[in-house]
């Protein structure tokens, strides 16, 4: 299993560990090449515009769109999940337009106001332990996502078939279940295109 992360900007070394925690193989992707090898995704946190950018300056927009088209999963972290967005609150345009929510950024407010929790997340047996940094939250979702977790009542990680979001970095702890979780998904994908 091969899981790349979207290495233009944000905690790809942290993914990378967290992936290979979860008993899969963690690459840095640079290149749109490299995602002909992989069986999932993850484009990190960081900062959504300058991700936004890179990603249109590299080609890598609609090689992700089609490598999400096939079925490949694709995980967005904090910035990862507004880019992921179709619509971003307060924006014209938004980034891949891949899950059909509305994301507001910072909605958590800025560094000083980052913060620990225990997550329940749908899917995973214990709490998860996230680390909210300015994070985005999800405002309203499509009849296709699914909400795996709320904190306060807001939205903060969903799913739509083969896309997983988060508002927080699971790749800043120890915990790396959330990784574990989209591993699961990727292994998933693989086996539905051997039994075809």
């Amino acid at each position: 299993m091969k899981i790349g992360v979207l290495a233009l900007q944000g905690a790809v070394t942290e993914h990378i560990r967290s992936v290979e925690q979860a008993g899969a193989e963690g690459l840095a992707v640079k290149q749109v090449e490299q995602l002909d090898e992989l069986d999932g995704l993850i484009l990190p946190g960081g900062e959504s515009t300058t991700i936004g950018k890179l990603m249109r300056k590299y080609g890598f927009m609609q090689p992700i769109r089609d490598f999400a088209a096939k079925g490949k999963p694709v995980f967005g972290t904090c910035a990862g999940l507004i880019v992921m967005a179709e619509r971003i609150s307060g924006q014209e345009e938004a980034h891949l337009e891949l899950m059909d929510m509305t994301v507001s950024r910072n909605a958590f407010g800025r560094q000083r106001e980052s913060f620990e929790t225990d997550l329940p997340v749908k899917g995973i047996d214990e709490t998860v332990r996230a680390v909210f940094i300015r994070a985005p939250l999800i405002e309203s979702v499509g009849e296709q996502v699914e909400v795996l977790s709320t904190y306060k009542g807001e939205i903060v990680t969903a799913r739509q078939g083969n896309l997983l979001a988060c508002s927080y970095h699971p790749e800043l702890t120890d915990d790396y279940r959330l990784h574990s979780y989209f591993v699961d998904m990727a292994q998933s994908y693989k086996q539905s295109l051997q039994n075809q």
